[in-house]
């Protein structure tokens, strides 16, 4: 016979250590820090989900303010003992349940003063109108019955619980009903603002809504509490969090075969998109800091970002409060002790201005690594990885290498997040001063600067803080911080999602809710060793309230889990531009981001779906590919088409050194696309890129016509495509090993005369159609400053491209891990490539004249 918890429900004995520093109260589903996160009057702070792809819910708190995840013990771990995972599920929804109670109490309580309003309104001295009324309690009453009706389907299913109970099409059904909140959300401000209105006209409203009765428990001693109105309505809010939370935690006790795993998934999914899309109308009410003067200065939002000072960069992490912008960095402690931060700047709202740089202003010299530089501290951190992967996997697997692995790979990721972003970011201070941060997305320089200018709407005034205010201040910043660490992997739980490795295909389709005609596009980014970065854009759809771009784009993931959509007006007057990036700034419209759920993407069949965006509804269809079947070679069944048939036959039947798609996609970037930025990185439309594939294997008279009118990032793409589905690699499968074994080579004259001599042994379609395409890339390099693609990033993307074998040799084991995309293999590709990038100009008459002084076979 069970024992029973204080609430009535089923207490589980044997795991009552396991989340002893787990708890949930009487404000329900919270960690031990509730108490530390409320404001002096009883309410609670406003939501905000972090959505970046580096953190995940935080669900307890240690003494130190540090957040963890609950780690169950081993047996409970993936694999581990089913029986004990249901009743670890069991004591989530128990816990679950005993929080629902109280909420479903606490809606009880606010409708109970709504009856007798009404009935008073109606008479010759109401206290309230009955339209005030409405809008204080807009939506409460279905708010409720949505919750009594999933308690009361609930409750049986925990009292008789066992593996076969189901509770996840309850769940579902409750995501499914979160409209209701949607609306409740849009109406709260409002409601607000009418009670204290109310309070300060009416001394009688004033006192029922300060003194509002809430009863506890069935079995709980304490009766009542008493609570504020304006507390109870925020409730509704905080809810819609922690009902995320749970499903976070059901999710990771439920294997993968129970019929609830894939309900509770949607249910997340669904309350995951809910939260994006109104965690940007909600006005976060943080934990506030009381100044001297009494007055609440409550944190907005925080984050790293990376700032420029002194030319160099520097990683700090910034603090927006109602009132100011704080800079800070961590600072050196001794080990053992609480970390701090040590204030660098900050700026009241009310003199931070974003103005661009006066003409006789200069931006201050940024300290940037070469982009190969970059791509090579990828390339380390995912062979660290890897490292790390292995050694796990291997039984006498010490945790003391694993953990170095994890401080190397820390070390580099912490480097790259510090010199990867370049989009500028600038404040300013009325009285002079100015600061430069540098990020990776212009989603995320965005938000900072809608957080800052909506404060900036109320009437704020300028502040001092005094040495004792800005002490007090910064050292508030370690307990109110929401974003704990650097998004880097190295950060993340063992058990959190490596991500998606492998081709994203979204059809960006169209978009509605423009109050005005504008030209419209939209940007895409994604999540990229713990940074975004914009992936693909659509063409400009000009003036118009309805653009319809039915565009499709091929978008390469490298350990993604989220993606973001901007939509853009774009803007052609040359007089606004923005001399910190000499681009001229368009208009964000709207943004929003949807997670990457590998159940639902990783389907054979499109999954469509619509992201809002103030106001803005943009649909759009997504299908992911994994890595290996992305990359497979597969030989073309029809042989009187050029894709996917051998070189040697193409150049046979066209009679030519060079095949046709090659000479006329080299020729068409180098006439309107050597400079255009990003070519051959930036994804073309794959619509288009199909349209001009269909072309080239059919051979339509009017191909010359299709290339002048197509974007030159689509014919680009032609050009990576058809290398990319060549039966074989353009340098054979027959001389892989060597060219991996030639690069590999210490001595420079010994390396020089195997590759050279490797070149010599290729089929001669396939070397001149090489050399014409190095001739080509090296053309493009030389307008790096403008188009921004070097040498390294030109081999990194043909490398694989032009040397990863065929279906027969890569079964072999080059890679050995889905994730693993920058292996040894991958980045001696891109190496070979570089080489012969870097070496002087090579004709194909020198190479069959000169003698050989490297003489092996192949």
């Amino acid at each position: 016979m069970e024992r029973l918890s204080s609430r009535g429900l089923p207490r589980l004995s044997w795991i009552d250590t396991l989340y002893s520093n787990f708890n949930y109260n009487t404000d329900g589903y919270e960690g031990d820090g509730a108490e530390d996160r409320k404001s002096q009057d009883g309410s609670e702070t406003m939501p905000f989900i972090d959505e970046s792809p580096t953190m995940s819910p935080q669900l307890c708190v240690r003494p130190d303010g540090e957040a963890v995840s609950p780690t169950p013990p081993e047996g409970l771990l993936p694999g581990g003992d089913i029986e004990k995972g249901l009743e670890m599920k069991k004591l989530v929804l128990s816990g679950f349940m005993a929080s629902e109670e109280i909420y479903i109490n606490q809606l009880e309580a606010l409708l109970l003063p709504m009856r007798p309003l009404k009935a008073t309104a109606t008479t010759s001295k109401p206290v309230l109108t009955m339209e005030q009324i409405e809008t204080i309690f807009y939506k409460i009453q279905d708010i409720y019955e949505i919750h009594k009706e999933f308690y009361d389907a609930l409750f049986p299913n925990i009292q008789q619980w066992d593996d076969k109970v189901t509770v996840g099409h309850l769940f579902q059904k409750l995501a499914s009903q979160l409209g209701v909140y949607k609306a409740f959300v849009d109406n709260y401000k409002v409601a607000l603002e009418t009670v204290e209105k109310c309070s300060q006209a009416n001394s009688q409203f004033q006192k029922i809504s300060e003194n509002v009765k809430v009863k506890g428990p069935k079995d709980s001693k304490d009766c009542t509490t008493t609570v504020t109105m304006e507390a109870l309505l925020y409730k509704p809010i905080d809810r819609v969090t922690r009902s995320t939370l749970v499903l976070h935690d059901l999710l990771k006790h439920t294997p993968k075969e129970h019929p609830d795993f894939a309900l509770l998934q949607d249910a997340l999914r669904i309350s995951q998109n809910f939260l994006s899309s109104i965690n940007e109308e909600i006005d976060p009410r943080r934990t506030a800091v009381t100044t001297p003067k009494g007055e609440a200065r409550q944190l907005v939002k925080d984050g790293f970002l990376v700032e420029v000072s002194e030319g160099s960069r520097k990683l700090r992490h910034v603090f927006l409060f109602t009132d100011l912008l704080l800079c800070a960095k961590m600072k050196k402690t001794a080990v053992g002790r609480n970390q701090q931060y040590e204030c660098k700047w900050y700026i009241p709202l009310a003199d931070l201005t974003f103005q661009t740089l006066d003409d006789s202003d200069s931006c201050p010299h940024v300290q940037t690594l070469p982009e190969h530089e970059i791509e090579e501290m990828k390339i380390k951190i995912s062979v660290i990885k890897s490292e790390i992967q292995k050694e796990k996997k291997a039984q006498k697997g010490q945790s003391r290498i694993v953990d170095r692995l994890r401080k190397k790979m820390n070390e580099q990721e912490s480097c790259l997040l510090l010199h990867s972003p370049t989009i500028p970011f600038r404040i300013h201070s009325k009285h002079g001063k100015s600061y430069l941060f540098l990020l990776s997305s212009d989603y995320e320089r965005s938000e900072w600067r809608e957080s800052i200018q909506k404060l900036q709407k109320k009437d704020l005034q300028s502040c001092v803080l005094s040495t004792l205010e800005l002490q007090v201040l910064t050292s508030s910043c370690f307990k109110l911080r929401t974003v704990h660490n650097i998004p880097v992997t190295s950060n993340k739980d063992d058990e959190e999602s490596p991500g998606l490795y492998g081709f994203l295909h979204v059809i960006v389709h169209s978009a509605t809710g423009f109050k005005e005609s504008a030209n419209l596009y939209c940007t895409l980014e994604v999540d990229s060793f713990g940074y975004f970065v914009s992936k693909a854009k659509t063409r400009v759809f000009r003036d118009t309230t309805e653009p319809h771009w039915n565009e499709e784009f091929e978008i390469e993931l490298e350990g993604s889990q989220c993606l973001r959509i901007l939509c853009y007006e774009k803007c052609y007057d040359k007089s606004k531009l923005n001399k910190d990036d000499n681009e001229i700034v368009d208009k964000i419209m709207g943004k929003g981001q949807v997670q990457l759920d590998p159940q639902t993407v990783q389907s054979k069949n499109w999954h469509v779906d619509v992201i809002e965006m103030n106001g803005i509804k943009v649909e759009f269809s997504m299908k992911f590919t994994s890595r290996d079947l992305s990359l497979k070679r597969t030989p073309s069944k029809k042989q009187s088409g050029v894709f996917g048939v051998k070189i040697s036959v193409v150049t046979k039947r066209e009679r030519s050194k060079v095949p046709y798609i090659v000479r006329q996609c080299i020729e068409e970037v180098e006439k309107r696309g050597i400079e255009e930025v990003g070519i051959y990185r930036i994804s073309g439309v794959a619509t288009d890129i199909q349209a001009l594939k269909a072309a080239f294997d059919t051979n339509t008279k009017d191909i010359l016509v299709m290339l002048s009118d197509m974007d030159i990032n689509a014919i680009a793409g032609t050009l990576k495509l058809y290398f990319r589905e060549l039966p074989e690699p353009l340098l054979t499968d027959r001389l892989y090993p060597a060219f991996m074994e030639g690069i590999a080579l210490s001595d420079p004259a010994a390396k020089e005369n195997c590759m050279m001599h490797l070149l010599r042994s290729l089929p001669d379609p396939n070397l001149i159609t090489f050399l014409t395409l190095l001739e080509h890339l090296k053309r493009v390099a030389e307008k790096e400053p403008v188009n921004k693609m070097s040498l390294h990033n030109l081999a990194t993307v043909f490398g694989p491209t032009l040397l990863r074998p065929s279906e027969s040799e890569s079964s072999k084991p080059h890679i050995t891990l889905a994730s693993d995309i920058w292996s040894h293999d991958v980045m001696a590709q891109v190496q070979v490539l570089l080489y012969y990038l870097q070496h002087p100009p090579i004709s194909f008459a020198e190479l069959k004249r000169n003698t050989l002084y490297f003489s092996t076979d192949v």
